[in-house]
Formats: C-alpha cells, sequence, structure tokens
C-alpha cells in the first residue's frame, strides 16, 4: 500500500477526537478563547446537554471579517507572538480548537470589534466552511456549535445522557470561574433554566477569590478557609484551604491552577495528603482550591492535547512549597475547628413540640460535606472501640508527656503522673494536673504550686479566653464551658489525645527517631526503577529510622529499621515506598506508620472517657487545648469541641 496524506477534513476529524471527546470539552475550549479575548462576561447555553446547541457568547475584543476566516484554519493561533512554546501566557495556544469543533458540527461564529460599524458571521459545516456575512451583534463574539458530532456518528455513541453531560460542562464552567473570579460567568440549559450564575467579585485578589470560591465550593469552605500565601524561587503559592474538621470521603473539592489554568497533577495529591496526614484519617480528604503563579519556563502545559495537565521543570521544588505553606497556615489556625460542627449540632437540636428520638441525632451531617471526618462519636473511630473496652488497663502520662515507648504501667495516673484510687478517678494534689495554664503555654506538663490553683468562678480570668471557663462535666466526657458570649463543649478525650501527640511529635524532632539494627540485613528485589527511586531517598528515610543501602540491579539491603515499629514486615514496607513514590512523588508509608504508633500512643496515654475531672482540672485542659497547634480536632479530623454562640441559642428558645 502506497503512502498518502489524508484529506485536510479527515486531518481535522482526527484533531477533534483528541481535543473534543464530549461537549464539555468543547466548552472548555471556547470559554477559554473568550478568556484570551480579554472577555468579562461570558454566557454559555446548552440544549441536551451541548448535544444539539452548545452557544458561548462574550464581551471580548471580537474579530474582523478576515480574522474570522483565519480562526477556523488549523494552527491559526494569534498567542505564540513569538513562537516560543515555553513561553505560553495565554489558555489557547494550539489553534486546533475551532477548525476541529467545526469539522464535526455545525458552527456559526459571529463576531463585532469595538468600534466596528457591524458584526460578521461565518458558517462552517463538517469542515466546509462559507463566506463572511453582515449581521446584527454587539461588542464581542457568540459561538454556536449545533448537531456537535453529526459529521462522526459513531462518537454520539460514546456520549452519556443529556443530564451527565451536563454535569461535565458544569464542572468545566465552575473551575474555570474559580481561577477567574473578576468575570461574571452564566450557564443556561434546557428552556433556559439558569444552571449556574456568577457575577464577577469585587475586591481585592484575596476576597474577590474567596468570594468566588464560596460560590462554587459552598459557604462552609469560605467560612473555614485559611488563606494561603507564600514564595519560593519565584514561585508563588496563594489560595484557600480547609480547616481540617472540614473534609469528604474523596478528593473531588482539591483544586489545583498553574498561571491561571486549572489543572489535574497527582503531584497536588500527594503534597496535601503530606501536609495533613497528621489532622485527618487515610480515607478523609479536605477541601482547598490553590494557585500557582511561576514562570511559563518553568512548567510544560504542551504535555496533553486537551491542556489539563501539566509537567514542572523542578516537581520536589513546588511539592515543598505547597507542603510547607500548607502546614503553615494549619499551624496558625491553632485549636481553631470548622463551623459545620456548630451547624450540624445547633440542626440536631429537637425542635417545639417534637417527641424524643425524633431527629437524626448530631451525626446527621449535610449531605456531600463532612465537618468532622463522619466519626459519630468519641469512641467510633477503628482502634478506639477496643481502647475504650480495655478502660481499666489504661495507660499513664507518664508526668504528662506520653506514655514511656519501652512499656506501660500497670496503674492508671492523674494529669500529673500521680496514682489515681482504686475507682480509676485522680486524686490531684496542689501539684497536680490542675496546674498553671503558664506551664501548658510553655508546651509541657509540669507541676504546679499552689498559688497556681484556678478557682472555676473567676470569670473575669477565664471567659474572655477562647475557650471559656469550666462550669462543669456531662456524661463524664464532655466539659461544659461558657465563654464570654456563648458556650463551648469539650470532647475530654479528644482534646487531651492531640496534646499528648503533639507533645510526643516535639519528642521525636528533638531527640529523632531511634533505630533498631536487623540481625541479618534483609535484601528487598524490586523492579529497578522502584529500587533507584527508593535509593534517591535514602537520606530522608534514614532520618525516619530505616537505613537502606544499594544492593545491586532492582535490589536494596535494608540494616536498620524504626525501633517504634517493633517487628515489621520489612519487605512489604519498602515495596508500599517505592509504590508511593512512582504514584505520588514521595514515600508516606514509613511516616504514616512512625505517626500511628505515636497516635496510639497519645490516645492510650490520654485522660478516657468516664474520668471524672474537677474544675481546676477541666480549666487547665481547656488552656492547654489554647496553646497547643490543631488541638481543634484530633490525630483522625474528628472535633474537639463544639461552640455555641449566645444568639443562636436564644434562637433557639425563641428569645430573638
Amino acid at each position: 500500500m502506497s503512502l498518502r496524506i489524508l484529506p485536510q477534513n479527515l486531518i481535522n476529524q482526527i484533531a477533534a477526537g483528541e481535543v473534543v471527546e464530549r461537549p464539555a470539552a468543547a466548552l472548555k475550549e471556547l470559554v477559554e478563547n473568550a478568556l484570551d479575548a480579554g472577555a468579562k462576561k461570558v454566557d454559555v447555553a446548552l440544549r441536551e446537554g451541548g448535544r444539539t446547541l452548545l452557544s458561548v457568547t462574550d464581551d471580548g475584543r471580537g474579530m474582523t471579517p478576515d480574522e474570522l476566516m483565519m480562526a477556523v484554519e488549523r494552527h491559526a493561533t494569534s498567542k505564540l507572538p513569538d513562537d516560543d512554546l515555553f513561553n505560553i501566557a495565554f489558555m489557547g495556544f494550539r489553534g486546533e480548537a475551532l477548525p476541529s469543533i467545526g469539522s464535526v458540527s455545525r458552527m456559526r461564529l459571529t463576531s463585532r470589534t469595538k468600534g466596528a460599524d457591524s458584526a460578521w458571521t461565518l458558517s462552517v459545516e463538517g469542515g466546509l466552511k462559507g463566506e463572511p456575512e453582515p449581521a446584527a451583534h454587539p461588542f464581542g463574539t457568540r459561538v454556536e456549535v449545533r448537531d456537535l458530532f453529526y459529521a462522526t456518528p459513531a462518537r454520539l455513541k460514546f456520549l452519556k445522557t443529556a443530564r451527565t453531560e451536563q454535569m461535565y460542562a458544569r464542572e468545566i464552567m465552575e473551575r474555570l470561574a474559580m481561577a477567574r473570579p473578576d468575570v461574571s460567568f452564566s450557564l443556561s440549559g434546557d428552556n433556559n433554566k439558569s444552571i449556574l450564575n456568577y457575577p464577577a467579585c469585587a475586591g481585592d485578589l484575596f476576597d474577590a477569590r474567596l468570594k468566588r470560591l464560596g460560590a462554587v465550593m459552598g459557604r462552609e469552605f469560605q467560612d473555614n478557609a485559611l488563606q494561603i500565601e507564600a514564595e519560593r524561587e519565584g514561585i508563588r503559592l496563594t489560595g484557600y484551604a480547609g480547616v481540617p474538621t472540614l473534609n469528604r470521603g474523596n478528593a473531588q473539592m482539591q483544586f489545583l491552577f498553574v498561571n491561571g489554568r486549572p489543572v489535574k497533577d497527582r503531584l497536588l495529591q500527594g503534597a496535601v495528603r503530606g501536609a495533613y496526614q497528621d489532622f485527618l484519617a487515610r480515607d478523609r480528604h479536605p477541601l482547598l482550591a490553590l494557585f500557582l503563579d511561576l514562570e511559563p519556563r518553568d512548567v510544560d502545559v504542551n504535555v496533553h492535547p486537551g491542556k489539563t495537565e501539566v509537567r514542572f521543570r523542578d516537581p520536589g521544588l513546588v511539592r515543598g512549597l505547597i507542603v510547607g505553606a500548607l502546614k503553615h497556615a494549619l499551624a496558625g489556625a491553632g485549636h481553631r475547628a470548622s463551623t459545620t460542627v456548630a451547624d450540624m449540632a445547633m440542626g440536631a437540636v429537637r425542635r417545639e413540640g417534637e417527641l424524643p428520638g425524633g431527629t437524626a441525632g448530631y451525626g446527621a451531617a449535610r449531605p456531600g460535606i463532612s465537618g468532622y471526618g463522619g466519626y459519630g462519636s468519641a469512641s467510633s473511630y477503628p482502634g478506639h472501640q477496643a481502647i475504650e473496652r480495655n478502660y481499666a488497663a489504661q495507660a499513664p502520662l507518664d508526668n504528662g508527656r506520653g506514655p514511656a515507648i519501652g512499656g506501660l504501667f500497670d496503674r492508671p495516673r492523674d494529669f500529673g503522673g500521680h496514682p489515681a484510687g482504686a475507682d480509676g478517678t485522680a486524686h490531684t494534689g496542689n501539684d497536680g494536673f490542675a496546674g498553671a495554664a503558664a506551664a501548658a503555654l510553655a508546651g509541657g506538663y509540669a507541676s504546679a504550686s499552689p498559688s497556681a490553683r484556678i478557682d472555676a468562678t473567676d470569670d473575669a480570668r477565664f471567659v474572655d479566653h477562647p475557650l471559656g471557663a469550666a462550669r462543669g462535666q456531662v456524661h463524664a466526657n464532655y466539659i461544659i464551658a461558657q465563654t464570654r458570649d456563648g458556650l463551648v463543649i469539650v470532647d475530654q478525650h479528644a482534646a487531651h489525645e492531640r496534646i499528648v501527640y503533639e507533645r510526643m511529635k516535639a519528642d521525636l524532632a528533638e531527640t529523632g527517631v531511634k533505630r533498631q539494627g536487623l540481625l541479618l540485613p534483609e535484601v528487598v528485589e524490586l523492579d529497578e526503577s522502584g529500587a533507584e527511586r527508593v535509593a534517591d531517598r535514602a537520606e530522608e528515610f534514614a532520618q525516619l529510622g530505616l537505613v537502606i543501602e544499594p544492593f545491586g540491579p532492582g535490589a536494596l539491603v535494608v540494616r536498620e529499621v524504626p525501633a517504634m515499629l517493633g517487628k515489621v514486615d520489612v519487605a512489604a514496607l519498602v515495596r508500599d515506598l517505592a509504590d508511593e513514590l512512582a504514584e505520588l512523588g514521595q514515600g508516606m508509608a514509613l511516616k504514616d506508620r512512625l505517626m500511628h504508633v505515636c497516635a496510639t500512643m497519645a490516645c492510650h496515654g490520654s485522660v478516657r472517657s468516664g474520668r471524672k475531672l474537677n474544675a481546676d482540672e477541666m480549666n487547665a485542659l481547656l488552656r492547654q487545648m489554647e496553646a497547643t497547634p490543631h488541638s481543634g480536632q484530633c490525630n483522625h479530623g474528628r472535633p474537639t469541641y463544639v461552640e455555641l454562640k449566645l444568639n443562636d441559642i436564644e434562637k433557639m428558645f425563641g428569645r430573638r
């Protein structure tokens, strides 16, 4: 068979298969063109999910008749002025979108430039273009795409239902709207029904962006978002991340934008997991939207025809910037917890006239968003149940610094490390855990002098603190505290678990992870690329107590392991690390296991549910929560407290 050049129309249809896989993909290309044209208002209309009609109208610069003719030719673009593929400053640059869409549909372009007497329109049907004709149209451009894929009927078989295709289109619009809060976006469906409408947001970039993110991601995110701002070596990171207690069961509410372009990148998934690993269970995911701005030459956006994937020149630098910025923001949040926790608590209160048991209770979270990681009680997280059942064998605090790594004491103790009575309650003297808030602020669990004891009736000292003054304990687990403008309910076990855990982490950072040499070094065989990935990070793993050396092609030898892990399946651990390095660009398995051990120890070493506390002990716990980073949630993403404002309480009782 002899070689031949394919017909131009067939070439365009092949390109359309890469660029326009469904109506939402065509929508993305057309809206990006509108944004590149300087539009401040973009209106989109769909019929049957975009199958029969997809219309995009903007108020951008518009096109002349000659430009209309040029726009539907392959590889015609105004967005590469210097022909440099490594200096791309626009959303689109390939020059394939319009000719590709026109080759598989009936397309009409109508446009008018500012200052022109009239608009012009051009039709393209199945790749065959007509001639420009005068038309009536305001400044800007409208692109109408009818009967998408009529020229390639086989493609129609792969489309989903109109409802599903409309959902895909909405997701595209939402991502583009998040990237450009200064632009007004609207989307309508069949019978001109409004699907979304986002007016342009005023204010500085951060305020406008938060308003737009709240419109797209929900008011809960807007109310519980931490501002992110960091810069390193010419790369700037901005955006917002939710507090850990605002989380979901999937990562669909995690967004990354690179130079204003919405992208999907596995680097974000790994970086977010690394930053939140101390605050969420592995099956829970935070909500966030991050915006990276860097030199175009430092990122390749030409990886995929859909331009949804990117490749960074220095991915390690980008990942480090994201992890560091997120950790800094989370540390700055202090003991803050999600407001959705209080919202759900208020929603669980029985209304007037309702019989007991008539409500779904505290665990009835709103659809789609969980305010507390999906765990309904203090002992519902896997692993807590067994610990709570063995309450009688609870571990001591070892003078408040967490249980000894080498073993657990036989008798429970009070917060200050003093032996407890036979009934399990603490006998606290003047030097017990009820000691000074100053000791808590210093990060320790030091004993206090008699003069440092706390007077629970001293409103002036404590009600103005963020977590208020302790007023009592209910169900032997929940501390009720009064603030100046409301009340706080604290889960004493979850709260103290976080305090002990943070102290253990600080101790580990100070003393390092102790290693245990293997009597017989273990050789682990991997594929060559996997072995190289692990060997390249040997220094990092050594800091965590795992000593690895190359042992020929595709093999590693493990000589030492972290002593904390005890008996460990070395080969399985190394293989997990290799898999995570390939998938996420980082090896979290080892650190996860170390932190799991710390979390288990912290759980054993924390004050138990069922332990009765006096006023001094309760107030001391509140002050330590205020002084401990991340104390708004336990190690698994559950909230440690709920705050109810006085206004809400008064409304509940009809006083407002």
